[in-house]
């Protein structure tokens, strides 16, 4: 079967004071648009753990120290023609100093058999 992919779904995890900013510079940027409907987003609360080490400059907590973070789990389907500049976009407006970006390929019910 050959896939030709098209779509891409962007996740992050976001503090919930940033969560809003992030959502709309990433829908700025051409992201979230499914069919008629525009700025369609997901979220999930959730708990994040990091320790940041010595060199870090964490937006939350303190450096050598695991911490325990509430967090907004933030997903949007993208066009792959526009992911590039959607990611970039939310790179500026995210607080963290390395934000989690997974970008998943999407199959179109098209191609399925």
């Amino acid at each position: 079967m050959n896939i030709n992919i098209k779509k891409v779904k962007i996740v992050t995890m976001v503090p919930p004071e940033n969560l809003e900013s992030v959502r709309t510079t990433i829908c700025t940027a051409g992201a979230g648009l499914i069919g008629n409907y525009s700025e369609c987003t997901t979220t999930v609360k959730s708990i994040g753990t990091f320790r940041p080490n010595s060199q870090a400059n964490p937006y939350i907590g303190k450096k050598e120290n695991l911490e325990f973070v509430s967090e907004e789990r933030l997903e949007v389907i993208c066009d792959i023609n526009i992911a590039k500049k959607v990611i970039e976009a939310l790179r500026k407006t995210h607080p963290y100093e390395e934000p989690e970006i997974d970008i998943i390929p999407l199959i179109d019910e098209n191609n399925l058999r």
